[in-house]
């Protein structure tokens, strides 16, 4: 132990004479690590440093609302009985579709169209129960239909607010495509207040556009928001192949709603009439009116001792709001007046002369009748050289060839009023002033009752879609 204390004691002394060397011959420098400094986006706080990338991205719960409305969807079978021929026996012809239950105790809506010339309906709920319904009414000029079956307690939609409808908010379609029973299909609302010329001229069209796929079957069905609210009675689709294509149309649960309500209450529609004659704002008329923006309509004529002329409303007045709510185009207004009954009164506003003004119009009976339009003192020939255009009949050739009947613009003189709308040669008009024309002599008698301009509809031939134009007369 003595021989190995010496030694110890020696690596001891050294360690620290060691360390004190080095530490006289340090001056003191200090080797720092070099930090580099991270951006940071301005759109983060600075006191949450956290990118959004981690925050979880939600979408909407439709299972819940999915779930509840699908009870209410049903399965419509519509069989219209073929008597027996010489060549043939006796037997049934069916057309199929969808309906909602709106009220527990039976009563169901559905299309006009699903039931049309229907002798026996049939209805299968989801829950496998089947019924015999009754047909309470229909109204074509809505496609809108409503059924009872004698059941209690059944499962049932009520209507939501569809004015509320906002563009990109999401809606499911439910029902019964190809007899797949019970079908949602999830999409978002794509536009509001669409016309896509499928009733007739006392039609109201404001359709709500979305983007769920919406099949032959589907018609008649709900279309509802996340909540299970209904927000329109799906209806039509516009394809080439037969089949969904991309959009689907649904009569606003704001419209259904009056409708239904007015077949089971009175039998028919009660549909409050106004007295005029409409067409759109384009860009021209939006100027001439002082408006900063195109939109609303413009009054051509107001029929005389109607709710309108009583109201004070004249030709030429641009309506831009009724009740508050702003009028967009043709099928908004339509739509907004489509809601009421006679009796009810409106708040329209409405720019005359370029000053904006408002009045209360209380709708009429749509039965009462009305001081006919009174002819222009000119000739149609007269009018057509004014406004710069030729037109002709449709060839035998263009009628079997082309989809739809019209008259054909001949000629343009170069510089003319037609000319400056920028209509072509050989356009197709189909409709003046939304009244349908097959022949020259019908576009005749209809120019000739225009008051203050004209609105040509129409189409050409190689080309999708349809075209609009509108003229002065003044």
């Amino acid at each position: 132990m003595k021989k190995v204390f010496p030694f110890l004691l020696t690596g001891i002394l050294s360690t620290f004479l060691a360390l004190g060397i080095f530490t006289y011959l340090d001056n003191g420098d200090v080797q720092k690590e070099v930090v580099i400094q991270q951006p940071i986006l301005t759109n983060y706080s600075p006191k949450q440093p956290v990118s959004s990338i981690t925050k979880q991205i939600t979408s909407p719960d439709l299972v819940m609302a999915a779930n509840t409305s699908k009870m209410a969807v049903v399965f419509i079978e519509s069989r219209t009985i073929v008597p027996a021929g010489y060549f043939s026996r006796r037997h049934a012809e069916a057309s199929t579709g969808s309906g909602v239950i709106i009220s527990e105790d039976g009563y169901i809506a559905t299309n006009h169209h699903v039931i049309d010339g229907g002798e026996e309906i049939t209805v299968l709920l989801d829950d496998g129960r089947e019924y015999e319904a009754k047909l309470i009414g229909s109204d074509p000029s809505t496609d809108l239909a409503l059924l009872k079956v004698e059941a209690e307690t059944l499962p049932h939609l009520t209507f939501g607010n569809s004015d509320s409808l906002m563009v990109g908010e999401w809606v499911m379609a439910i029902g019964n495509p190809f007899r797949l029973y019970s079908t949602v299909t999830a999409g978002i609302v794509s536009a509001k207040s669409r016309n896509i010329n499928i009733l007739d001229e006392t039609g109201i069209e404001s359709f709500i556009q979305t983007d769920a796929a919406v099949n032959p079957g589907n018609s008649g069905g709900a279309l509802v928001d996340t909540r299970g609210q209904l927000m329109g009675i799906n209806t039509a689709i516009l394809t080439f192949s037969g089949q969904y294509e991309g959009f689907s149309f649904a009569v606003p649960a704001n419209i259904a709603k009056k409708v239904l309500e007015d077949i089971r209450d009175f039998g028919t529609t009660q549909r409050g009439w106004l007295g005029v004659v409409i067409r759109p704002v384009d860009a021209a008329l939006a100027k001439t009116a002082g408006l900063q923006e195109v939109s609303g309509v413009i009054i051509e004529q107001v029929n005389a001792s109607s709710a309108a002329d009583q109201a004070g409303l004249q030709s030429g007045d641009v309506v831009i709001a009724i009740d508050g709510q702003k009028i967009n185009n043709t099928p908004d207004f339509m739509g907004k007046v489509g809601q009421h009954r006679p009796g009810d009164a409106l708040r329209f506003e409405f720019i005359r002369k370029q000053k904006k003004k408002e009045t209360t119009v209380v709708l009429s009976d749509s039965r009462t009748s009305v001081t006919p339009r009174i002819a222009s003192s000119k000739s149609p020939n007269e009018m057509l050289t004014e406004l710069g255009m030729l037109v002709r009949e449709m060839n035998t050739t263009e009628v079997d060839r082309l989809p739809k009947k019209g008259i054909v613009v001949k000629s343009i003189v170069s510089g003319g009023p037609v000319d400056h709308v920028n209509m072509e040669e050989n356009f197709i008009i189909t409709k003046v002033n939304g009244v349908e024309v097959a022949s020259v002599d019908d576009f005749h008698k209809e120019l000739k009752m225009a008051v203050s301009g004209l609105y040509l509809q129409g189409y050409y031939e190689g080309y999708t879609g349809n075209f609009a134009y509108s003229l002065d007369l003044d």
